[in-house]
């Protein structure tokens, strides 16, 4: 585990040096996901093969790979996130090494600290027929996960949807499926970590990674901004299950209000 936690914080001192030089802080989002693949091979190849080690890196590839790609594509091009944007304003010209230790190795220890499941799971047990139940959450998570950016992004495209709400396909029962299949993914990591004997204390991967979904970088923050800057929205949040997919309540065809872009 510690060559993996090197490995990984060799990665993201590359992208930290490739950000200072493109001045755009916004990659650390697309290392993300590519953190974990490298993380979960790096395991995989040190143990020794194994059909559940095989199984789980695939799985964090999969999902790895995708996440990089969507975020890669949808930030091509495009100027650096407002987050960092107001950061880099506050902070002046040490923003440069405040970055370094705020985000990127930040980044390094949380990516490593959620990752036990990739890492710890990775053991010679054979699968069982309850392995099953983990693979069918991790596929209901990346249709949730893939479908939502992939509905949300084809909305946005389209000029006619401007000022509009997004209440169709999965956004029609959860505000953010992106989240809730992302939350998905990672208890399939879980379950197939502790079927595999794992310490109890693997799953603390999986509670970290909900936890920062649900209170820290995903729900919460996304729809404290959204809320405070554009008070329509809060229409699609009384008639929309926030995270658990639930049939919306009533006026579900209510229109004209903002999303979040």
């Amino acid at each position: 585990m510690i060559v993996n936690l090197g490995l990984v914080t060799a990665l993201s001192v590359f992208v930290w040096v490739l950000s200072v030089r493109l001045k755009n802080a916004s990659i650390a989002d697309i290392y993300w996901g590519s953190g974990f693949v490298l993380i979960s091979w790096s395991q995989f190849f040190q143990v020794g093969y194994s059909t559940r080690g095989l199984l789980l890196s695939i799985m964090a590839t999969i999902w790895g790979v995708r996440l990089a790609g969507y975020l890669f594509w949808r930030n091509a091009g495009k100027p650096e996130d407002k987050r960092y944007r107001a950061m880099r304003d506050s902070i002046g010209p040490s923003f440069v090494w405040v970055s370094f230790f705020s985000v990127f190795l930040l980044q390094v220890f949380l990516m490593w600290l959620v990752s036990f499941p990739l890492q710890l799971g990775q053991t010679s047990l054979p699968l069982y027929w309850f392995d099953a139940f983990a693979i069918a959450i991790f596929v209901l998570g990346m249709a949730f996960e893939a479908g939502g950016d992939w509905q949300l992004s084809s909305f946005l495209a389209d000029p006619k949807n401007r000022g509009k709400v997004m209440d169709k396909g999965f956004w029609r029962y959860t505000r953010h499926p992106n989240y809730f299949g992302d939350c998905c993914v990672w208890w399939a990591f879980g379950w197939l970590a502790l079927s595999a004997g794992a310490p109890w204390w693997s799953f603390a991967g999986t509670l970290l990674m909900t936890f920062l979904l649900l209170r820290v970088s995903g729900v919460s923050m996304l729809e404290k901004t959204i809320v405070a800057r554009r008070p329509d929205y809060a229409a699609y949040i009384r008639r929309t299950s926030a995270f658990f997919p639930m049939p919306p309540k009533q006026n579900t065809q209510e229109v004209g209000h903002l999303q979040s872009s």
